[in-house]
This record gives C-alpha cells, structure tokens and sequence, in this order.
C-alpha cells in the first residue's frame, strides 16, 4: 500500500495523477468536537494509481494536491461530496472541478434518494466495503493496515461505480440533469463561513424584519465565539436558544437565565456577558440585506386534497423516469404549485418540466386525472 507522508513523495504521486482521465477521492476527517475539520487522510485512485496521503505528515506539503483539484483536465470523482469540499475549500482553496458526484449521479439512474457508497460498490462494483473500522479516530498514529485498508477501500470501488453511472448518463443522455445539481455543490458561497451569513443557516420562525436583525446578529456572536475557541456551534449555543432569545430578547442576566433554552448558569459567565452585548447590538441592528422576502398573502390555500394529488403524480412520474423524487420537486415545490404560483418552480424548468412540472400543471388545470387500475395508481388524460 503506497501511504504518502513527504512533500516529495506527494510532489511525485501528482505528477502520475496528471495523467489520468479522473481521480476517485475521498477523505478522513474529524470534527465533533471542534469548529475546524481536522483533515487525516486523503485517499485518491486513477485507474493505475491507489495512495493514501497523510496530510498531518510533519512538513508536507498539500498544494501538489490541491492543483490536482483544480486541474481542468482531470475529473474530480466524489461520493456524497460536500463535506470534502468544504475542506478542500476552506484548508486549500479550491473547489474541484470538474467533478462528478456518483450520489447525486445514482439519484439520476434509478438508486433512489441517497444512494450509500456501499450500495452502489455492491450493485455496480461487485464488491463489498468493510465497515468495521467507520468509527476510527483518524487523528490518531500510527494507523493499522486493517484501517488503511478501510479507507483505501472508500475509492477503489468508487473507480468502477463512476465508470458504470457515467456511461449509464451518456446511454440516456441525462449527463447535463446531474451538472445542474453539480453546478451548485460548486457554489463557494456554501463554505463560506463568514459570520455575518451565519443566519442562513438556520429554520426561520418568521420572516419578521425585527426577528431576522436580531437573529443575524446572534448568529454572528456564536458563530465568532466558535471560530476562536475551535468548538462545535452548538457547544456555544444550540439553534433553539437562539432562536428563542431572537423572538423574546432578554434585557437582563436574570431573564436571561430564566430561558428555557439556556444552560444553567450560561448568563452570569463571561460568554452570557458577550451575549448580553449581543442582544443589545441586535437591538439596533437593521435587517441583512439579502434577507428574504416575505410571501404576499395567498390568493388560496392549497388544500391538503391538492397537495397529496400532486405528491402521488410526483412519485408515479420519478418511478416511470427512475430519479429520486427530491431531485425533481421538493417540498415546497409541490406546496406552491397547489397554491398556483409557479413563478420560480425549479419542478416547472428544463427537464424536470418534462418529466413532472408539466404533467402537473395539466393535473391541476383538469387535463389530467389519477385513477386506480388493477390496484396500481395510474395517469389517465381527462379530455
């Protein structure tokens, strides 16, 4: 097994990697108690070359890697990717491109929802990825081979399930249906993480302009405290407290420990004091400026009648098309396509309007109907 510890080690192994078409990758990492990712290994495969790189080497340099991830010639080959962009974003700078995640590929032929790495290695690769070693802590040296083994595992199969989802996209031609999808896990926008968007984060009660200052405002403390003492958000504050302070802003400590979302004895620490100072900014802060809007009130109501209608045509047209449900309507699609305000439907755009968003739009204006033949739901058209 090639493990990869030195700067000219890695300079080396990047050089064979220009050469090949893509990269399998994936990375270890821990982060449940801190605020940064702590990147432990990267293990990356062509279709000749397997390593795994040590990035808490003494000294080694990553960046032979990172213009890897940015090489234009190369496809970047990620399962379920987020997280590892993250990291690779916010440690080197740079998000892979062009990449193709084999998750958001899978949901495109036909493997449901989310689609693990251990399906798809057993369905398309024929080969079973031992699991034992999952809750390895990473950060710890040395590594036994059974644990490198593991994690080498996570992209030698994943070369034959890219290789056998990519042909599958170009045999039915939905390869541009999976980079729309790609195209926003490419958005640096995601991992950004600036304070002041912090907000964004976070399940609005109300889109109150009041609420929303307020809110942003304590997003940005926590999110600070948390960056400078390197722990997890909710070790500062859950969602849910700040949420509650946001609706019902304290004026004292002793309101303030008097929440029912507050730990007890958080108001009279130092982080309550800074708190405090928080609510008090929030006070007299104005909205963000990319807050959203609030909906005009509804011309009607969907009825729940409506919106179970268009659920069932949902599922009966992604079965017919084999994708996932979710990738072609979400829920709030479906809520407002009930209501009748299509303007922005993403259901109602491209290939999603071929396969869902016009039939919809032909079931609510009467033109299509759901009936039950020999047990089964079917489409019949009404005229």
């Amino acid at each position: 097994m090639r493990i990869v510890t030195t700067s000219e080690d890695l300079k080396a192994l990047a050089t064979e990697l220009t050469k090949a078409p893509y990269i399998a990758l994936d990375t270890e990492f821990m982060r449940d108690q801190t605020y940064w990712p702590k990147l432990c290994l990267i293990q990356a495969a062509s279709k000749d070359v397997e390593a795994i790189i040590d990035p808490m080497a003494d000294s080694i340099d990553l960046s032979p890697f990172y213009a890897l991830l940015a090489d234009p010639k190369i496809v970047k080959v990620l399962h379920a990717s987020r997280q590892d962009i993250e990291i690779f974003f916010q440690q080197g700078g740079v998000i892979p491109d062009p990449l193709f995640d084999t998750q958001i590929a899978a949901m495109v032929c036909g493997f449901g929802e989310a689609a693990s790495y251990e399906t798809l290695s057993r369905k398309l690769a024929h080969g079973e990825v031992d699991k034992s070693a999952r809750f390895t802590d990473w950060g710890r040296r040395p590594l036994s081979p059974r644990q490198l083994e593991y994690a080498l595992a996570d992209v030698t199969h994943l070369r034959i399930v890219y290789e056998k989802l990519a042909e599958e996209l170009r045999t039915s031609g939905r390869a541009s249906w999976v980079q729309e999808e790609i195209a926003a896990l490419q958005n640096p926008a995601l991992y950004r993480l600036e304070p002041e968007q912090a907000w964004k984060r976070m399940k609005l009660r109300t889109a109150s302009r009041r609420f929303v200052a307020m809110l942003a405002t304590l997003a940005a403390w926590r999110e600070r405290e948390a960056q400078t003492r390197d722990i997890p958000r909710s070790r500062v504050l859950k969602d849910d407290a700040l949420l509650e302070i946001a609706a019902h802003p304290p004026e004292t400590a002793d309101a303030l420990e008097r929440m029912r979302a507050i730990p007890k004895g958080f108001a009279t620490s130092r982080y309550g004091k800074a708190l405090l100072d928080a609510i008090r900014e929030g006070r007299e802060a104005s909205p963000p400026a990319d807050m959203p809007a609030e909906r005009p009130r509804r011309k009607r109501e969907p009825s729940q009648a409506a919106i179970d209608l268009l659920k069932t045509l949902l599922r009966l047209r992604a079965d017919e098309a084999r994708v996932a449900p979710r990738l072609i309507a979400n829920a709030d699609d479906i809520d407002r396509l009930a209501a009748f305000e299509d303007e922005g439907v993403a259901a109602l755009q491209g290939w999603r309007a071929d396969v869902f968003g016009n039939d919809a739009r032909a079931l609510r204006d009467g033109r299509l109907a759901l009936a039950l033949k020999k047990g089964e739901a079917v489409v019949v058209e009404t005229a």
